[in-house]
């Protein structure tokens, strides 16, 4: 799973070109809410090349959500024990785009990492991707990273430049 840290609500206007993307995405599309997404990514509309090993489209998740937008419980609980936000990324998140993905293969790692980048440059923000303690040095000095940090959750902060240069190395897999 990847969160995109947002500034503000997301105005309808980019809630309809984050949907207008989903939809070209996707070889199945369900919205359960106005924001919240049940999906199956086509791998190639992300430019993965498909392989016998690879369905041709991944179970995936999104969900726009903070105070206005729905499932705010969510996005109170999950930013609740948050380091401090503002000093890391140069802003207090009020919103969150989560990507989660339903399966755990490789392929499904890299799709959750190209779609979540792919949002971003629709609708902005800065992703919050978590991280293992020895993938912090990995991650750090890859190009689009805003922020690392360390401690009982580490995590790196970054652009969309950022997660597509993270899906490209060796052996990549998301923390969740």
């Amino acid at each position: 799973m990847l969160v995109i840290e947002l500034a503000g609500a997301v105005p309808r206007a980019v809630i309809q070109r984050l949907r207008d993307l989903l939809v070209r995405s996707s070889a199945r599309f369900k919205e359960k809410r106005v924001g919240k997404y049940d999906l199956n990514i086509r791998v190639e509309s992300l430019g993965i090349s498909e392989t016998g090993a690879v369905c041709g489209s991944r179970p995936v998740l999104g969900s726009v959500m903070g105070p206005g937008t729905g499932d705010e419980s969510v996005f109170e609980a999950e930013h609740a024990d948050e380091v401090d936000q503002e000093s890391l990324i140069g802003f207090t998140p009020t919103h969150a785009v989560d990507v989660a993905a339903f399966c755990n293969r490789s392929v499904d790692h890299v799709v959750t990492a190209l779609l979540t980048a792919a949002l971003i440059d629709v609708g902005g923000g800065v992703v919050n991707a978590e991280l293992r303690e020895d993938q912090v040095p990995m991650v750090a000095g890859l190009p689009g990273v805003i922020a690392t940090t360390t401690g009982p959750w580490p995590a790196a902060c970054g652009s969309a430049e950022f997660l597509r240069a993270r899906a490209q190395q060796p052996g990549f897999r998301l923390l969740k």
